[in-house]
């Protein structure tokens, strides 16, 4: 039985880049706790997943996002 991984939610609206700046976008991708979502849980790609972990982290160094949620 042959099967197909689901299309990431960058690759289905034609993302390119992840800003640090897009709150509403990276909110997506993590938890109530504020933990950043696993890849199996966001279908993205090792190399998408690297790209929006280091969109979190910048997004929390610049004070954009907390940390830990209160």
């Amino acid at each position: 039985m042959i099967t197909r991984k689901k299309a990431s939610y960058f690759d289905i609206n034609n993302i390119k880049y992840i800003d640090y700046k897009d709150m509403d976008l990276l909110r997506m991708f993590l938890t109530p706790h504020g933990q950043i979502q696993g890849k199996k849980r966001t279908n993205l790609t090792s190399k998408q997943q690297r790209a929006l972990a280091l969109a979190v982290k910048r997004a929390r160094f610049m004070g954009l996002l907390p940390y830990v949620a209160a």
